[in-house]
């Protein structure tokens, strides 16, 4: 599959809406063999709940999820809304096991993240089915035109989301869109787009890999220095530390980069809540 570039009017769809789905990507027979790698990794993990840092940043650490997250096709498109000079700032893992609870509360991914400004676009990667029924993403149409709201310091019963990532005050819901997808389809939104997703009830794994590409341009607002991997281009600002690609590190060093990458992406990312809940109480 060689998916083009989004056109004027799906340009144009993302610029009104603050998402584009579904989008053309992978192959299902890619999605599938991604999938399996990342099940192999997680047959690796210690028994029990998986921990944060085992869905967080892993495109430092694994090699498939290093060429995953700078694969040309996706990049091609991001090309079109950030330009030619991309970075990485994380990636995460969300999966959501067959018939079960867990939800997305209504949010927007900009709110703890620190990045200035707002022209972080996720590309969420499917590599399984994620329908209606499984608990896809869901957006309210243009929201991404209202600011910056304020997130509540409450953790939504249920919610996968990091920390206490929902909206704390009224929203008007009334607008709103499913993005369905196919393994190996991804869809685009926007880091100020409101979004959530309902429980899975269907019989499969609902698994997603969703990227946060931002332009070398972009800069983060916390007390010291994030690190990011450079995809795309070249980085003229230096505003955060390259990250190492893991194909050129041994599998300890690998490890030990994603160990210390994670933790300062974590620590920063506290900071971000403590200073929004300071600054809205």
């Amino acid at each position: 599959m060689t998916p083009t570039r989004p056109s004027p009017s799906e340009i144009d769809a993302f610029q009104r809406d603050g998402f584009l789905a579904p989008v053309d990507a992978l192959t299902q027979a890619e999605a599938r063999g991604l999938r399996d790698q990342l099940e192999a990794f997680e047959r690796t993990l210690p028994p029990g709940p998986v921990a944060a840092r085992d869905r967080r940043k892993l495109h430092v650490r694994l090699p498939w999820a290093r060429a995953l997250v700078e694969d040309p096709r996706i990049l091609d498109i991001m090309t079109s809304l950030l330009g030619p000079d991309i970075l990485v700032f994380t990636s995460t893992f969300f999966i959501k096991e067959a018939q079960t609870d867990a939800i997305t509360a209504w949010h927007q991914d900009a709110t703890f993240f620190g990045l200035a400004p707002y022209e972080h676009v996720t590309a969420w990667v499917a590599l399984s089915e994620a329908s209606i029924e499984a608990g896809c993403m869901e957006f309210i149409l243009g929201s991404h035109r209202w600011g910056q709201l304020r997130h509540g310091p409450d953790v939504v019963p249920g919610a996968i989301n990091a920390g206490a990532q929902s909206i704390g005050e009224s929203i008007d819901t009334r607008r709103t869109a499913f993005a369905p997808l196919q393994a190996g389809q991804l869809s685009l939104h926007h880091t100020l787009v409101v979004h959530d997703s309902a429980p899975n009830r269907s019989a499969d794994r609902r698994i997603g890999l969703g990227i946060s590409y931002i332009p070398t341009r972009v800069r983060h607002t916390g007390s010291r220095r994030m690190s990011a991997t450079l995809v795309r281009g070249v980085d003229r600002y230096g505003h955060f530390d390259l990250e190492a690609d893991p194909r050129n590190l041994t599998p300890a060093e690998r490890v030990e980069a994603h160990h210390r990458a994670y933790a300062t992406y974590d620590s920063l990312y506290q900071e971000q809540m403590e200073r929004h809940h300071r600054a809205v109480a």
